[in-house]
């Protein structure tokens, strides 16, 4: 596993961000005729580990790799306002990508229901935010989810959770639409699924071509959606 490249501390700090330690550079920063290891202190700031082998990439905390980061940028993540930033971004990022350690399953949690009712149900407008994997900028818009029961239908409720699973994730638009038209058609078993997604990509928008007001929109149809043309129609009308 390849180490950090070689910087010096930052300012003094502990922020070891190239997983370089004071004795691998050779220094010893000994002041007073005393060395940090003499004085006790590792610099232990920003989540960086005691002194010790030096981290690797893989052995890094994901704050020290944050911290790096910021040093990359040109930016000194011992200034005040960059302190606490490497664990806000830790906290952040799980958040956003919470997805991941989520299933369809967890979050049904067998709220289907036996009904006889067999004619198209729609939830639409469900907000969605995800990130896009190319460039890790956000992409949000409208989730538009509907299918048309075969003796079971889920709890309302559920259908913009499904959603949150697959969007909380690194994603294209194409493949999530995919995924969410999937997973219901898995757990519900219903006689069809049919799934709209229109979003705002900030990849477009803030960098690249930077066309402001463009609007992508993906659908994945299944079953008698796919099938019947006057299903798939009633529906696209409905969510217009």
């Amino acid at each position: 596993m390849p180490t950090l490249p070689q910087l010096d501390p930052l300012h003094g700090n502990g922020h070891e961000s190239n997983g370089n330690s004071h004795e691998q550079n050779g220094n010893s920063h000994e002041q007073n005729g005393n060395s940090h290891e003499q004085n006790g202190n590792s610099h232990e700031q920003n989540g960086n580990a005691p002194n010790g082998p030096a981290p690797t990439l893989a052995s890094a905390t994901q704050q020290q790799l944050y911290a790096e980061l910021l040093t990359r940028l040109g930016e000194d993540p011992t200034r005040d306002g960059l302190l606490d930033t490497p664990r806000r971004m830790q906290k952040s990022l799980g958040y956003l990508t919470r997805g991941y350690t989520q299933t369809v399953e967890e979050v049904l949690h067998d709220a289907l229901f036996d009904v006889d009712y067999d004619e198209m149900v729609i939830v639409k407008d469900i907000e969605f935010y995800s990130m896009c994997e190319h460039h890790m900028l956000p992409f949000f818009g409208r989730a538009h989810v509907a299918y048309v029961p075969h003796g079971k239908v889920v709890g309302l409720s559920k259908m913009p959770r499904i959603v949150d699973v697959f969007a909380r994730r690194l994603q294209v638009q194409e493949r999530l639409t995919q995924q969410i038209a999937e997973a219901i058609e898995k757990a519900v078993r219903p006689q069809g699924v049919g799934v709209v997604l229109e979003a705002q990509h900030l990849c477009m928008m803030m960098r690249g071509v930077e066309k402001q007001d463009s609007t992508t929109v993906t659908s994945a149809m299944r079953g008698v959606f796919k099938t019947q043309l006057q299903t798939r129609n009633e529906f696209l009308s409905l969510v217009r």
